[in-house]
């Protein structure tokens, strides 16, 4: 059956189910495969159902093709153009930089680091084991 099919090929397919963790696509009338839920689309797929439903068209690529249990990996995000970076991510991480220079700053009362606990944590130590001596 794989002889009908080759890996990087690109094929229409039908969705024929749909579960949680991907959509099971038929190729022609005797075989189908999986489109596992992260290759939807590019990003986060929470929802599987907000982007597919039973009986959709789509353009998948076969990404592999296991011929002794006869299983097809699919994906549509391959057949799809990646999203252009923006130009957010760069402030996004200026303004992580600015919380973090912010928080060491502002350092919360009782919080120190861990050189600065360690006498406190032995001296401690060693009150409790003079208190259970007596």
């Amino acid at each position: 059956m794989a002889e009908n099919f080759t890996e990087g090929q690109v094929i229409e397919g039908k969705v024929t189910g749909v579960q949680p963790y991907g959509a099971f696509v038929a190729l022609n009338d005797e075989i189908q495969g999986l489109v596992h839920i992260s290759e939807v689309t590019h990003g986060f797929v929470k929802d599987i159902n907000e982007f597919l439903t039973v009986g959709d068209e789509v353009k998948v690529k076969v990404l592999s093709i296991d011929e002794k249990s006869n299983k097809y990996s699919l994906s549509i995000r391959a057949t799809e153009e990646a999203p252009k970076q923006t130009e957010a991510k760069p402030k996004s991480k200026k303004v992580k930089q600015q919380s973090t220079q912010q928080t060491q700053s502002d350092v919360e009362p009782g919080f120190n680091t861990l050189k600065d606990k360690l006498n406190d944590w032995i001296k401690q130590s060693e009150e409790r084991e003079n208190t259970f001596k007596k």
